[in-house]
């Protein structure tokens, strides 16, 4: 085999170096040169003869059923789809600390059980796995431990493994690069290894990858790209609760939300999220209103909590937590313009309970109405919920799923609930069980909590 040569590619502008440089020459950023490898061209003869196509219709493609095993947690398998799929390729990432080694270790050690399983760690020594194996109590004495942190050295470990851990991405190098480990250059180059043991031997990989300060995972952007699965896994290092997210995933639904808990045997999946996402205190205190968050498959009752006071300065402040700043910006200018509610010299805080990020737009008429109670300072009915999209004229538009919202309040034992009205035919089922109310324009919903207004 021919030796690899490299060079030094900016990732800006493109411009090539044959080493590395701290400033591109052509468009002058620091720190953008990416060591690539160059493979040796090789020359075709002339006698030799045209490759045939091997592109074929649609209808003439099997499909193929993808067969999903068990990891041992419920929830991360509802994260990943319904378990995991044999020869995909899932990266995990996490604040240090967060518990990433924890679950892989737990998965790992089920795995085993019935599985042949790899463990490379490239951050710990073997007896350091060990010790954590045996601190979680778990059984795992036919899981194989690997220290290692040469790429090129891995691929003859694998003889018989279906599943493997590489902990982490960012500690591995591979030999055909000069570079260190962890830069853009290895942590693409290794990905890009074993994205090809992963598909020609049908191993199963379970990738660790750091984050940065600013969250989002470490190394080139095409280490996302070549995964089958991105899962980021989120908390506070001070609070036991922690939120597996899937950003990406090839076999199952992006908007799934695991939910887990750090114990001292452990991390155990939460399938009771009342005591997570709904405070025990809620409608004592104005400023709070629950909505039935829809997120992937499942439907749950997440408090939003807000917070209204003076501003000491000019320009009022606007501080979302799990709300989207400019959904945040819209709904109080659509509730300064068609409820009569003055935001102009007030800060604005609003939080999701538990650390979950609301993206869907039925969120939205439940803020409007956390608002409202803060700015009246009157308290919203612990037992009421309230969901639907809000638009500029102030019309609350209808949501999908509408009856699945309205069944999971009826399940948590809410007593009454205001719907979009476009959406009451699919709700109007649920009438013997809960009080529902339609609700056509957002100055209808605050007249309907706050009668005195």
């Amino acid at each position: 085999m021919a030796k690899l040569n490299t060079r030094f590619v900016c990732a800006e502008c493109g411009a090539v170096s044959p080493r590395w440089l701290g400033k591109c020459p052509s468009c002058g950023t620091f720190n953008s040169m990416i060591e690539e490898t160059v493979a040796p061209t090789e020359k075709k003869s002339a006698s030799e003869k045209p490759v045939v196509s091997r592109a074929r219709p649609l209808f003439e493609i099997t499909y193929e059923k993808f067969d999903r095993t068990p990891s041992g947690i419920s929830e991360f398998d509802n994260v990943l789809g319904g378990g995991i799929v044999a020869g995909s390729m899932v990266l995990l990432g996490g604040d240090p600390g967060i518990g990433k080694s924890t679950l892989l270790t737990q998965i790992a050690a089920y795995l085993s059980e019935s599985r042949k399983v790899l463990y490379v760690s490239a951050e710990e020594s073997c007896s350091q796995v060990k010790m954590r194996a045996q601190r979680l109590n778990l059984k795992c004495s036919d899981m194989l431990l690997l220290n290692e942190t040469c790429i090129d050295n891995l691929e003859n470990e694998l003889d018989g493994v279906e599943f493997c851990v590489i902990d982490s991405i960012q500690a591995v190098y591979t030999e055909d690069l000069s570079s260190s480990a962890g830069s853009v250059g290895q942590v693409r180059e290794c990905a890009a290894k074993l994205m090809r043991i992963a598909k020609s031997r049908n191993i199963t990989f379970f990738i660790v990858g750091h984050v940065t300060k600013e969250g989002a995972l470490a190394g080139p952007k095409v280490l996302e790209h070549i995964m089958d699965t991105v899962l980021y896994f989120e908390g506070e290092n001070q609070e036991n609760f922690r939120i597996l997210r899937a950003v990406k995933n090839r076999f199952g639904n992006v908007a799934e939300v695991g939910v887990f808990e750090m114990t001292e045997n452990g991390i155990i999946a939460v399938t009771d999220y009342s005591g997570i996402f709904l405070s025990e205190s809620r409608g004592e205190e104005p400023g709070s209103a629950v909505t039935p968050a829809q997120t992937g498959a499942r439907c749950m009752n997440v408090e939003i909590q807000t917070l209204v006071s003076k501003t000491s300065f000019g320009l009022p402040r606007r501080m979302p937590l799990g709300i989207d700043y400019n959904r945040l910006a819209v709904l109080i200018a659509v509730l300064e313009k068609r409820c009569g509610l003055n935001f102009g010299g007030y800060d604005v805080y609003v939080n999701a309970m538990g650390g979950i990020k609301l993206n869907e737009p039925s969120c939205d008429l439940a803020i409007c109405a956390a608002l409202a109670s803060a700015y009246y300072s009157k308290p919203i009915d612990r037992y009421t919920a309230v969901f639907g999209e809000v638009g500029l004229t102030g019309e609350v538009r209808a949501v999908s799923y509408c009856e699945k919202r309205v069944a999971e309040c009826v399940k948590m034992g809410f007593k009454k609930v205001l719907v979009p009205a476009k959406n009451m035919k699919s709700a109007v089922k649920y009438a013997d069980k809960i009080s529902v109310v339609p609700v056509l324009y957002v100055n209808t919903m605050i007249k309907n909590l706050f009668k005195d207004e």
